[in-house]
């Protein structure tokens, strides 16, 4: 490796950044550049994350098979609120499916096989928060979860979490739903109908910490008054800062949600794109 390609690894270990036309690895096309660094980018970040972390175990919990049944579980109530009953089983199969859990067996393989190099960065400091070590960057996105595609990668300190009103399972898996078209799962599409959930752009965020929020609050209450006191909490205390959310508008979503059967519904309802008025 020569200097400029020493330099290239060391800024993208440093920000997640890199030449987007791989100038520096050799290949006679861009193609042949930039898999050859699209690969020494990722050997050097996966030497560097195994680096940091030589002390990790895998969690007991996550020693255990019958997660795909844990995650069924997990995601049928959200899966039967939003969609209609004849495509709960194609959905719930793809989510039971969904859920990768950063650990010391699993890391390696999915910084080498995420799509995008930026995604394998963001996994690393995340993979490195769960076990406490320090990121690659103290710039770097602050996250619990990421999803890609139809995949939820979950840090592997999820079990240890102990805010009643958080999961990032759930938030992950509804990022998905306006991330995957209907047709990649066999199901009718329409050209107004063309992601499992049309979900406007500026709401998504928005979408996935009110659907995992309400998962928590049906989850804990069993009764409309348990619900209503646990709304009431949250308002005292919201969970959540994140400057792509609008807080009231999250909290009122959510009154509106506690406030009827199917408060799945109610939640897509006001994350939905505007439909344009019809003229006479």
């Amino acid at each position: 490796m020569n200097t400029l390609q020493r330099a290239e690894v060391k800024r993208f270990l440093i920000s997640g950044n890199h030449n987007n036309l791989f100038e520096v690895w050799p290949g006679g096309t861009l193609m042949e550049r930039s898999v050859n660094g699209n690969a020494a980018l990722r050997r050097a970040l996966i030497v560097e994350v195994l680096k940091r972390t030589g002390h990790a175990v895998v969690p007991e919990i996550l020693k255990n098979s019958g997660h795909d049944a844990w995650a069924r579980a997990k995601f049928t109530p959200m899966v039967r609120g939003l969609f209609p009953k004849c495509e709960h089983e194609i959905i719930l199969g793809m989510l039971e499916c969904s859920v990768v859990f950063l650990t010391p067996k699993t890391i390696a393989t999915v910084l080498e096989k995420t799509q995008w190099l930026r995604t394998a960065w963001d996994l690393s400091n995340l993979y490195l928060a769960s076990f406490d070590v320090m990121p690659l960057s103290r710039e770097g996105q602050e996250i619990a979860g990421l999803s890609e595609g139809t995949t939820c990668y979950i840090a592997a300190d999820y079990f240890s979490i102990t805010d009643p009103f958080l999961d990032y399972v759930v938030h992950e898996a509804a990022h998905i739903f306006h991330n995957c078209k209907r047709k990649t799962l066999g199901l009718p599409a329409t050209r107004s109908r063309e992601w499992l959930l049309e979900i406007d752009f500026s709401k998504r965020e928005t979408f996935a910490y009110a659907c995992e929020t309400y998962n928590q609050i049906i989850e804990r209450g069993e009764t409309r008054s348990d619900r209503d006191r646990l709304l009431s909490e949250l308002e005292d205390r919201p969970v959540i800062w994140d400057e792509r959310v609008d807080i009231p508008e999250y909290i009122d979503i959510l009154r509106e949600a506690v406030a009827v059967r199917n408060g799945w519904k109610r939640i897509l309802e006001r994350c939905s794109p505007l439909r344009p008025t019809r003229r006479d």
